[in-house]
């Protein structure tokens, strides 16, 4: 079975064919496009990756660099870009670095030696000059979750302002007053400094006072949210808080056991929404709130992006996705009995 066979049965050319292989789908029709897939899928095609290589100079292989595979929040973006890239031919290389920018800088090398066609990448906040270069050089890069700054590069992200404030609203409007925000300390990660803009935003708007102990910012290592919850309780007295909002879903089981060895109740002491919708989620007691992020369509949509960037010759500008998160009401803000 050749492309020559596809093209055939479908009533097209061998490029067109070729161009939807390769996720390039701007100069097919959808009923093109979709016709074209069906008989993909029907006679079961696969393209030949070493004879494709070895014609367009390419490795069809494609690397992803994330910065904590222990996130199950990972596993989704993972199944996104993965069935993409397979439905494409492509394969995946996936890279861990663990939060450490000297890890990431190694792991971009490595992957540009290995000639992996581009790259998908959550970036650390400490190699924007290696990123420029990249942008510079013209090398298929796409950014997740977190923006680059001063960087104008192709990005998939959330709306993590939204994410906040949907979080607000919801105590607010299941009659919590009281609510503070727990974060990872980090000078530059997007996605954190948005949640707790976010945050803030949405305590003015609904006329609530927002102050120094709004916010408490945790170090980034096991064990430190709990430890930030049992002192934050020590200076500060349990009935000045009815709510608790953790903008990391591994933050959230912290806190839940702070919260336990206190004797604080979730939620008819407190009420507790987390971020990131998980599989044990809902399996918690009381089984949890959270903010849903799309995390599969955000592995989806950047993998169709890159390899439609790999895919063309055309220079064009960035593409900017910003992904809408909800809210999932559980039992634990309250807001569901």
């Amino acid at each position: 079975m050749t492309i020559d066979d596809v093209a055939k049965m479908a009533g097209v050319s061998k490029t067109t064919v070729s161009r939807i292989l390769n996720g390039n789908y701007s100069q097919a029709t959808e009923e093109t496009k979709e016709k074209v897939l069906k008989i993909i899928r029907e006679l079961n095609y696969r393209p030949n990756p070493m004879a494709r290589g070895l014609k367009q100079m390419r490795t069809n292989i494609i690397g992803i660099i994330l910065s904590n595979l222990s996130n199950p929040f990972w596993s989704r973006v993972l199944e996104g870009v993965e069935d993409t890239c397979r439905q494409s031919g492509y394969s995946l290389m996936v890279c861990n670095s663990n939060e450490d920018s000297s890890r990431e800088a190694e792991l971009i090398e490595g992957l540009q030696m290995r000639q992996v066609d581009g790259i998908i990448v959550n970036p650390t906040v400490n190699n924007q000059a290696i990123f420029e270069e990249i942008v510079e050089k013209k090398y298929p890069l796409i950014v997740i979750n977190r923006r680059l700054q001063s960087l104008d590069v192709d990005d998939v992200v959330m709306d993590n302002i939204q994410g906040a404030r949907l979080a607000v609203e919801h105590f607010i409007e299941s009659g919590r007053r009281r609510p503070v925000c727990f974060v990872y300390r980090s000078a530059g990660v997007s996605t954190w400094e948005e949640r707790i803009l976010g945050f803030r935003e949405a305590l003015q708007a609904g006329g609530l006072e927002v102050t120094d102990r709004s916010v408490v910012e945790v170090d980034y290592a096991s064990g430190k949210a709990k430890e930030a919850v049992l002192a934050y309780f020590k200076r500060n007295p349990a009935s000045e808080v009815d709510a608790l909002f953790s903008t990391n879903n591994m933050m959230t089981l912290e806190i839940l056991e702070g919260l336990g060895e206190l004797g604080l109740r979730v939620p008819d002491d407190i009420a507790l929404i987390g971020y990131d919708e998980t599989v044990w989620a809902k399996h918690l007691n009381p089984p949890l709130t959270t903010v849903r992020q799309p995390a599969y369509e955000m592995g989806r949509i950047a993998a169709k992006n890159l390899i439609q960037k790999i895919s063309t010759k055309t220079v064009r500008k960035p593409k900017h996705v910003v992904l809408q998160p909800d809210l999932v009401v559980r039992r634990s803000s309250g807001g569901e009995k």
